[in-house]
């Protein structure tokens, strides 16, 4: 009776229980048509400075307006499961966890506006895949990285409005249209609205799409406020978005060297695409069905022009495809694609399956058409030709051979052997050649390698001596290259000639009646050329470069000294020169008249010389050089 009684108060205090709601907060419950009623919690008490942590689990919508919060601490509402929308707007909250809204994963509409945000944690909206609205309005961002890029991709209401922002990254434009690439007919059925204005961007080409975006009409994509101005260049303050022009800011163009391209199989290709644009973009390759593309360069020889090439080496049918060539920059971004085809021809050796006795190999040459990458290209179709010379047996039937499930295959069907004498022989003649055949020439081994010859070695296990041996060899994966050296089983070594420095060799043996792809080969190194001269060649050059140096030295030397020896031997009869000059006689004199006298050769005569004459004559005047010259018919003269 008292368990009773003790169970019946327990269920009437659960009937009147209500959920706790916080002392500084509302709470009201909205009924609903069906029975079922939802919370919203209002916290706007100028005195709370920290998130209340005990509200009620049922609540849709918590409001915390007006307060002096500072923080969101980690986790704060993780409890709130049911959570769907969260206003936590003109507060004084200057620092947000990356983990403050963790588990908020039906999370609709995310108001943070009117708070002093300056770094938001992008990466907190991670499991927040139902949001649609985010509210960062008059904080104090001023930027938004490339990292938030992934959680805006399901934004439709983004107002960034009243921040510090300057630039936005281009690949966020990307993620809207008409940048998206996605059709118009898709775009139309959902807007975007994006709230920008007031913030001081800066015009240049990070911001030409959100440019071009403002002089669209008709776009999936809303501004809040159209008349969005630039605040810096300088020679753009003031401009609006829907006037300004952007000086050195180009869309990039595609070019590429062809846009079909059939190559034989085994072959190497090139494939080139240039690209223009400013700033100068860059260039990425992709296959359409998103394998790996490797192998690339590029350059780019000056200011908006770039160039790539894309090389595939030895192509095989995989290969074939179409190859896209990706130019983005800033501005924009363009593409061009290359579709690639690969034809060749395959050789293929089906052994048949023999029931009574041994056969031979069927060789078949396997040819398969073109194959490109098109969606609607059909699967290579093999055509096989039996050659006449093919062996046949009796009573065989062919293995199959399937390359892919399309595959038209034609059936063999080799002639019967006419039995007998002639029959028995040959079939027994077949049996000891197959024997014969299962032995193999084992243990190669290369020696005595140089520079241009190698000697080859080989154990015959048991072979005769006189079958005939193949070797075949050539410069590794050069099979264009081949040589071939005949010779038999017995002689053991072969020598191999003609080789070149420095390079890797294949080496085969291949026997007659040995199974197909079961020939022995090895790989060997030729030696370097070593030239045993270099050092003395060295010594020559040097001792040229020194003789070249000393020569002109010691010539100049031995010209120094002659002319040395020269002066020595000259001085004493300069001396006298100068001695004989030295005194210098001048006189005046004339013609005299022809007389009758005892000296009739004397036809001059001295004159009186005046006294200018010699004031003149005398002007050069010298202690050294005054004398008196006197002769036997003259007088005394003024001499310099």
């Amino acid at each position: 009776m008292r368990c009773l009684l003790y169970a019946h108060v327990l269920l009437g205090c659960l009937g009147v229980a209500r959920p706790f709601c916080p002392s500084q907060c509302t709470c009201v419950s909205h009924g609903r048509g069906d029975g079922t009623a939802t919370r919203s919690v209002l916290c706007n008490d100028p005195d709370m400075s920290d998130i209340p942590v005990n509200v009620p689990v049922d609540t849709i919508k918590l409001r915390v307006e007006k307060t002096a919060v500072r923080r969101i601490p980690t986790e704060a509402f993780y409890y709130l499961v049911e959570l769907r929308y969260l206003w936590i707007t003109y507060n004084s909250i200057t620092s947000v966890d990356a983990g403050s809204f963790y588990n908020l994963k039906v999370l609709h509409e995310l108001r943070l506006d009117g708070n002093m945000i300056s770094v938001f944690p992008w990466e907190s909206l991670k499991e927040m895949s139902r949001l649609r609205t985010l509210d960062l309005h008059n904080n104090k961002l001023t930027n938004v990285p490339l990292e938030a890029i992934p959680y805006l991709l399901n934004i439709t209401y983004l107002d960034l409005s009243s921040n510090k922002i300057t630039t936005l990254p281009s690949d966020l434009m990307d993620i809207w249209p008409p940048f998206n690439g996605m059709p118009e007919s898709s775009n139309t059925s959902q807007k975007v609205v994006l709230g920008l204005q007031d913030n001081p961007w800066f015009c240049d080409c990070r911001i030409s799409k959100l440019i071009e975006l403002s002089k669209m009409a008709n776009t999936p994509v809303v501004l809040m406020d159209l008349f969005l101005s630039c605040s810096a260049p300088e020679n753009l303050v003031g401009v609006l978005f829907q006037q300004a022009e952007l000086d050195n800011c180009v869309k990039p163009s595609v070019m590429t060297s062809a846009t079909k391209i059939t190559s034989p199989l085994g072959s190497n290709v090139l494939l080139r695409c240039d690209a223009t644009g400013y700033p100068t973009p860059t260039l990425i390759w992709a296959k359409s069905d998103g394998s790996a593309v490797n192998n690339t360069v590029q350059e780019s020889p000056g200011d908006g022009v770039r160039w790539s090439i894309l090389s595939l080496h030895g192509i095989l049918f995989k290969d074939a495809g179409n190859y896209c060539c990706k130019a983005k920059n800033v501005a924009g971004k363009a593409e061009a694609t290359i579709s690639l085809s690969v034809a060749g021809i395959i050789s293929t050796t089906i052994p048949p399956l023999g029931t009574n006795s041994g056969t031979g190999t069927t060789n078949q040459a396997t040819t398969l058409p073109p194959l490109t990458g098109g969606s609607n290209s059909a699967s290579p179709e093999l055509v096989y030709t039996m050659p006449s010379s093919a062996m046949t047996t009796q009573s065989t039937s062919p293995r199959r051979t399937t390359a892919s499930p399309s595959l038209q295959r034609s059936s063999l069907k080799p002639a019967r052997i006419q039995q007998g004498s002639n029959g028995k022989k040959l079939a027994a003649d077949e049996k000891s050649k197959k024997n014969d055949a299962s032995k193999s020439v084992k243990d190669l081994k290369v020696v005595e390698e140089t520079s241009d010859s190698a000697v080859l070695l080989w154990n015959a296990d048991g072979l005769p001596s006189n079958i005939p041996l193949t070797v075949v060899y050539s410069p590794y994966d050069e099979g264009d290259a081949k040589r071939t050296v005949e010779t038999n089983t017995g002689s053991g070594k072969v020598l191999l000639e003609g080789l070149l420095p420095g390079l890797r060799y294949s080496v085969c043996l291949v026997a007659k009646g040995s199974a197909a792809r079961k020939d022995p080969c090895i790989d060997f190194y030729t030696l370097d050329i070593v030239d045993d001269g270099g050092p003395n060649q060295l010594l020559v050059i040097l001792g040229g470069i020194a003789c070249a140096v000393a020569l002109p030295v010691i010539a100049f030397l031995l010209y120094k000294i002659l002319v040395l020896y020269c002066r020595g031997s000259s001085t004493p009869l300069d001396e006298e020169e100068l001695e004989k000059e030295s005194y210098v006689k001048f006189e005046t004199i004339t013609l005299k008249q022809r007389t009758m006298n005892s000296h009739p050769t004397e036809l001059w005569a001295r004159r009186q010389t005046h006294e200018s004459e010699r004031m003149l004559l005398c002007s050069r005047s010298s202690i050294d050089s005054q004398m008196t010259y006197k002769s036997d018919s003259s007088r005394s003269e003024y001499l310099c």
